[in-house]
């Protein structure tokens, strides 16, 4: 199985912004963006940041509040942003937020987190905030009506998630990070409901946890960044198949045991491995032996194209 070692490509400045980043997205010519969910601890503030691959820049957008996810749409400067309980448009050149609709009505301690835009909307996941409770809500925004539309309210921790196909009728690959399974649901668009859940990786014979997922550029595997709450050395993302569940390939972060996210990128000719890893819930004694921890990571592949990564078509 080949093995892959990664970079350190960005160690943010501000100790704030290294604290919980996720959600990397290819972001025009040579740029991606990626939000930080939580600014420390006790934060209840994040941002939309785009890194610049030629510049090595890294600009800061901050938020109303806690961001899940922040996809680029076809607005210059505007992202479409899962923010606290609300979905909505944030405009990067002038600060502007605007609301799309509210979720998580009537349930307590829960905020929005990751998400997938696809041809018939988004959808997306949110989290109990203590990690405990079965409460937290799966939605769809449907684009045909801009409905938003509550598919679960049983998760802990929404997470990694791809669209596979086309059209009212598509699966959902998901991953509620406790369970250590991805599952598969067919979900009809027209209807907005979900098919039962179908376990297609099982992955509790592992210590970490899965957390970001995307879909390899043939469909036919997922890659997954894996949490580890541990003392390890290092972190990993691994590639599965969807057909054996085998493990095909892993990218290992020094330093940084907690990857949260992963996203292939075209670098040049090449196409490249982004991670972002996280400091969240670690004492300062094992941030000590984990200095990189917080920073933004980048490896070789073997891939020669992209999955899918479709920008948000504002109605």
């Amino acid at each position: 199985m080949p093995e892959f070692a990664t970079e350190l490509l960005l160690r943010p400045v501000a100790s704030e912004l290294r604290f919980l980043p996720e959600g990397p997205y290819p972001y025009g010519d040579g740029k991606l963006s990626w939000v930080s969910i939580q600014h420390g601890l006790e934060s209840t503030v994040g941002a939309i940041n785009v890194f610049d691959f030629a510049s090595k820049e890294n600009r800061t957008f901050e938020l109303p509040g806690r961001p899940g996810f922040a996809f680029p749409t076809n607005r210059e400067g505007t992202f479409v942003v899962g923010c606290e309980r609300q979905l909505g448009l944030f405009d990067t050149t002038t600060g502007d937020w605007s609301p799309m609709g509210e979720v998580e009505a009537g349930v307590e301690g829960t905020i929005v987190n990751d998400g997938v835009a696809f041809s018939g909307g988004l959808v997306f996941g949110a989290k109990d905030l203590n990690f405990v409770e079965k409460k937290a809500g799966l939605y769809l925004w449907r684009r045909s009506d801009g409905q938003l539309i509550k598919l679960r309210s049983d998760q802990v921790c929404s997470n990694g998630k791809i669209i596979e196909g086309d059209g009212d009728q598509v699966s959902l690959l998901d991953i509620d990070t406790p369970t250590k399974n991805v599952v598969r649901y067919q979900l009809d668009v027209a209807s907005g409901t979900l098919s039962e859940a179908e376990v297609v990786l099982d992955l509790n014979s592992r210590e970490d946890f899965p957390d970001g997922m995307i879909a390899t550029p043939d469909g036919h595997g997922v890659l997954i960044a894996f949490y580890n709450p541990h003392d390890r050395d290092t972190g990993q993302c691994v590639q599965f198949s969807l057909q054996t569940g085998q493990e095909e390939a892993v990218w290992k972060t020094e330093k940084a045991p907690r990857v949260t996210c992963p996203q292939l990128v075209q670098v040049g000719r090449s196409v490249k491995l982004f991670l972002t890893t996280a400091v969240e819930d670690m004492p300062a004694e094992m941030l000590e032996r984990h200095l990189n921890s917080g920073c933004l990571f980048i490896g070789e592949t073997e891939f020669d194209s992209l999955p899918d990564t479709p920008i948000f078509e504002i109605p």
